[in-house]
């Protein structure tokens, strides 16, 4: 049975949520990859006002295809998480409640996610122009000079997802190798 979640997160939200927990997010999320989270990890440390508040906000690593006619946004598949894994730290200091992507997350951002009572979603990949169709509205809001990888502001519902690692410290990737090495179909004979 999915949970529904809605935007803007809270702590109190997250400590229901626990890993493996699939999810349908409604609200308003953002997107960022790797060139938008140089840019703003680079205005913080430079104490710049940003673009977007990061308090109790979501970004979707994701850089879209264009928009067919009729669309919203075109393909809006999840890319691999750990190419933010050198910006996530310093964000979640900053209130960044959620992370959607695909892939396994560094240690160093499972203990972040952990201290700061945060979480990371895992989207399917390869499912974009599905997830496309969940997206209801797409705003280019900042860094456009950088095209895809330019932030949005996103509106979406009912949107699919699954808990990777929760607030504390669960993670899907490293818990589930544990547990399927245990069973005998994978064990040395």
């Amino acid at each position: 049975m999915p949970v529904y979640l809605e935007t803007p997160l809270t702590k109190e939200k997250l400590k229901t949520l626990q890993v493996g927990d699939q999810v349908l997010l409604s609200g308003t999320i953002y997107t960022a990859r790797d060139a938008a989270h140089k840019r703003l990890v680079t205005q913080i440390k430079n104490k710049e006002t940003l673009p977007i508040s990061l308090t109790n906000e979501i970004i979707y690593y994701m850089g879209p295809s264009p928009a067919r006619p009729n669309q919203v946004i075109g393909s809006a598949g999840p890319t691999t998480s750990y190419r933010m894994d050198a910006y996530t730290p310093l964000l979640l200091e900053q209130g960044l409640l959620g992370m959607i992507g695909k892939g396994k997350r560094s240690e160093a951002v499972r203990m972040s996610i952990q201290k700061h009572q945060s979480i990371y979603f895992a989207a399917i990949g390869g499912a974009g122009a599905l997830l496309s169709h969940r997206i209801k509205s797409a705003e280019m809001i900042a860094y456009k000079d950088l095209a895809t990888e330019a932030i949005r502001k996103l509106v979406v519902e009912d949107f699919p997802i699954i808990v990777a690692i929760d607030i504390k410290g669960n993670d899907i990737y490293r818990d589930s190798k544990k547990k399927y090495r245990k069973l005998e179909l994978f064990s040395k004979k």
